[in-house]
């Protein structure tokens, strides 16, 4: 028989592990730093849209991405009946963006926010860091969410380069619960 090994930094500590939970989930969850998007559609001529932060690339060839939305969001509507929605990515400089999308009741196309109408008739937001429009080809049960998964389409990875005021393209990112600009 041998003994036990002591823990070490890089071993797990299987004496703090807690049972599975939304709590935990949301934990653990808060300490990964994801990067912030505003997802957008058209619902019957009307612009919607809402802040994720869950997008994924999915595959290069074909191009597609993925993200959830709670089937309880005031967006869900437009998402799941729209063939195709908008995929902004949020630079560092555009907090104030992020939290109004973010925000339940914000008027989120109101004088503030600066948009036009894409290919598709998707709003298309200025400013942005990059932005796609995607076709939906699929719509994923995932508890009360579901994970969407589009093609792209069309887009431009250089967004607007007036709206970026630095100029560096940097990032924003969500992490334990805020808005965050990288740090050199």
């Amino acid at each position: 028989m041998t003994a036990p090994t002591a823990p070490t930094a890089s071993s797990p500590r299987p004496d703090t592990a807690r049972p599975g939970s939304p709590e935990l989930l949301r934990s653990v969850f808060r300490r990964h730093a994801a990067g912030v998007a505003v997802i957008t559609a058209s619902d019957g001529g009307r612009p919607v849209g809402f802040t994720a932060t869950s997008l994924n690339s999915v595959s290069a060839d074909p191009p597609l991405l993925s993200f959830t939305i709670g089937t309880g969001a005031s967006s869900w509507p437009a998402v799941r009946d729209s063939e195709y929605l908008g995929v902004h990515i949020l630079g560092e400089h555009q907090r104030e963006l992020a939290g109004v999308f973010a925000r339940s009741g914000a008027d989120r196309f109101g004088p503030a926010t600066d948009w036009s109408t894409g290919p598709h008739g998707v709003p298309v937001l200025d400013g942005v860091l990059a932005w796609l429009v995607c076709r939906v080809v699929a719509r994923v049960p995932a508890g009360e969410h579901r994970v969407i998964i589009a093609e792209a389409v069309a887009g431009d990875p250089v967004g607007d380069p007036a709206g970026d005021p630095a100029g560096q393209g940097r990032p924003l990112l969500y992490h334990q619960g805020r808005f965050n600009a990288l740090r050199d």
